[in-house]
C-alpha cells in the first residue's frame, strides 16, 4: 500500500511541476495611460446602454491595450486606460499624432446621474488630474 501512495506521489508532483507556465524569460507590466478626450453622450436613459470612446496615445510600440481600470463608488465611475508593455526589447517613442480609440460600454442604472472621472496623469504636486464630467439620467 505505502508502494502505491509512493508512486502517486511521484506522479502527482510530476504533474504540477509539467503544469507550471514558463514565461520564455519576457518581462512586462501594466502601465496607466493618461485620457486625452472622451466622446460621451450629453444624457443618459434609464435601463439603456451607451459606448462611451475614450482617445490617448499610445507612448511607445512596446504599450499594447490591455484594458480600463474602473472604479464605482456610488454614482461616481473612475475610469483609466491600462496598456501591458512589453520589455524583452528595444520600444521605440511614438509620436503623439495619432490618437488611439477604444470603448467602454456602460449600463444606466438607478441613479439621477453619473459624475465619470477619467484619469488624465499625474500633475507636478504628484496628485492625480481627472477629466471630470456629469451625465444625467432622463426616463
Amino acid at each position: 500500500m505505502k508502494r502505491i501512495g509512493i508512486i502517486l506521489l511521484i506522479i502527482f508532483s510530476g504533474c504540477l511541476t509539467g503544469c507550471l507556465n514558463d514565461d520564455d524569460g519576457i518581462i512586462f507590466s501594466y502601465e496607466r495611460i493618461p485620457i486625452e478626450q472622451v466622446d460621451i453622450p450629453g444624457q443618459f436613459t434609464r435601463g439603456e446602454t451607451y459606448k462611451i470612446t475614450v482617445f490617448y496615445f499610445r507612448p511607445s510600440d512596446c504599450h499594447s491595450f490591455s484594458g480600463f481600470d474602473y472604479d464605482r463608488l456610488s454614482n461616481e465611475r473612475t475610469v483609466s486606460v491600462l496598456n501591458v508593455v512589453v520589455q524583452d526589447r528595444m520600444c521605440e517613442d511614438l509620436e503623439e499624432t495619432d490618437l488611439i480609440d477604444t470603448s467602454i460600454n456602460f449600463f444606466v442604472g438607478s441613479e439621477d446621474s453619473y459624475i465619470f472621472r477619467f484619469w488624465q496623469g499625474v500633475n507636478d504636486q504628484g496628485e492625480n488630474d481627472f477629466l471630470i464630467i456629469e451625465v444625467p439620467v432622463v426616463e
